[in-house]
């Protein structure tokens, strides 16, 4: 426990909150393709500065849980005020090509104070086929432009543009997704001048701290034991295997994929970090709804998948058809 203040945390929680769905109305107001203004198919969060994720607006689910991922990838690296990230690599914190990625540090008085983050489906991504969602894809690089963690200059911008269909439109999502980080950073720097960076760090490692404790409580009422289930995943040419074996002891949970399928020559792979994402919204379904959807909430749970599965692929596995 912080000590802090239960009226203070749920200001700072409310606060959170609204700073995301911020980001995600900055960022579908501001996009051009219908892929994102339309559909929606775009996610925000924030992140403290050791890059747990403290909040995430409701939005794509196989988005949210595989963003701590990328910003993971990023963390490590020198960060610079004003230089955001850009990322899509699957087997680096992606998800396929099309969702991208942009991470913004977020500094107060020179100091990192965290990350706000966007990810968003991209209507092309440079495959050979239109929508780079191509059908019979073998490896990743034929679904399109594959995006190494990257500080996003104006300049790395327009080349990636210049490399996929429809480059104006491409740049303009993208600048859609620098705009929505910049929201999230005003209103973190709001918080900040508020309370102070003491009180908001406090804040959020009790917000952490209480949705794991609350998600714990909740996996204790269900009974210690083992649970297994299987099923198949089709195939153009074969029928994939999938299963699970969920152990609960406790109130901590471990879901273990050993069993299921080694990865195959078409697309239907999963990186780790989808697989991770369908557990933690199957985990959080279980509890709450006002349980704060952050990492804390999944430090309860383990998951297992053999590396080379269907469900942990290594690269150049094709990953476009995973997460759909």
């Amino acid at each position: 426990m912080s000590g802090l203040d239960p009226i203070t945390l749920q200001v700072l929680l409310g606060s959170l909150r609204a700073a995301c769905d911020e980001m995600g109305a900055v960022l579908v107001r501001s996009a051009h393709s219908a892929n994102i203004k339309e559909r929606r198919d775009a996610s925000t969060a924030l992140f403290d500065a050791g890059g747990q994720m403290v909040m995430q607006a409701e939005h794509i689910p196989v988005h949210l849980g595989a963003m701590p991922s990328a910003v993971a990838a990023v963390l490590d690296e020198e960060q610079r005020p004003g230089v955001s990230w850009i990322l899509n690599d699957p087997y680096r914190g992606g998800t396929h090509l099309p969702d991208i990625t942009v991470i913004t540090p977020l500094f107060h008085e020179e100091e990192l104070a965290g990350f706000a983050a966007s990810r968003a489906h991209h209507a092309d991504v440079g495959a050979e086929e239109p929508g780079s969602m191509p059908a019979f894809s073998r490896t990743l690089e034929d679904e399109g432009v594959v995006i190494p963690p990257t500080r996003l200059t104006d300049g790395v911008l327009t080349d990636l543009a210049a490399r996929m269909r429809n480059p104006r439109q491409r740049e303009a999502d993208l600048r859609a997704q620098l705009a929505a980080g910049r929201a999230g950073g005003e209103r973190v720097a709001a918080l900040i001048d508020r309370f102070g960076l003491d009180t908001y760090r406090a804040g959020l490692e009790e917000t952490l701290d209480y949705a794991e404790r609350r998600t714990r409580a909740r996996i204790a009422e269900i009974p210690d034991g083992l649970y297994a289930n299987e099923d198949v995943l089709e195939a153009a040419d074969i029928e994939l295997k999938l299963r699970v074996v969920a152990r609960v002891e406790g109130d901590a949970m471990e879901l273990n994929f050993g069993g299921s399928a080694m990865q195959h020559d078409g697309n239907l792979n999963c990186p780790l970090a989808v697989t991770l994402s369908a557990c933690y919204f199957a985990l959080r379904v279980l509890t709450d709804p006002d349980v704060p959807p952050c990492s804390g909430a999944y430090r309860p749970l383990t998951v297992k998948a053999v590396e080379g599965s269907v469900l942990n692929a290594r690269p150049p596995a094709a990953v476009a058809a995973g997460n759909v």
